[in-house]
């Protein structure tokens, strides 16, 4: 009986998978259906990440949730370092939010927007003895379909230097 139903359950569970999903639908006619609202979806997908040199850097799923109003990015290097964000288009305030946690005990928070070709968003961490830092990180989209993340920090001459700068390719 034991056996019956948890085939039962594999048979319910594999249905659902299967099932074509509306959230094209929902988005298209919610709350979060703007053009603003959709200028970071060109980051939706499963990634691999690599860094300028070529070598694989992690995995990266970005996915639509909660009607398409939050973008959800789930970061794994494979090595014990993981993260994610999540993004949202504030309306009221005409502007795009993120806010970073990951393994290491990070919490950045960004803001920004779209400047007409590329995603950037800038924020302050604040590191071990309380010293602050400017962050930058800019998404651009590719022709080829692939993503570039440059991420900046600011020195105390407010001098951007080059954290990390990767590109995202489609799984």
């Amino acid at each position: 009986m034991t056996f019956r139903r948890a085939g039962l359950h594999a048979l319910v569970i594999a249905l659902i998978a299967s099932t074509p999903s509306h959230a094209a639908d929902t988005v298209a006619a919610g709350p979060c259906a703007s053009t603003e609202h959709r200028q970071f979806d060109f980051w939706l997908g499963d990634w691999q990440v690599t860094r300028r040199d070529g070598v694989l850097a992690g995995v990266n799923r970005i996915a639509l949730e909660y009607g398409g109003c939050v973008i959800h990015e789930r970061y794994a290097t494979g090595k014990g370092y993981s993260g994610e964000s999540l993004n949202v288009y504030d309306a009221t305030r005409k502007v795009w939010h993120q806010t970073w946690v990951d393994s290491n005990g990070l919490l950045l928070t960004l803001e920004g927007g779209w400047d007409g070709k590329a995603m950037v968003m800038e924020g302050e961490s604040v590191q071990p003895g309380g010293t602050r830092s400017r962050q930058r990180i800019t998404w651009t989209p590719n022709a080829d379909g692939s993503v570039r993340q440059l991420w900046e920090a600011a020195n105390a001459k407010g001098e951007w230097t080059t954290v990390f700068d990767g590109r995202y390719a489609k799984k």
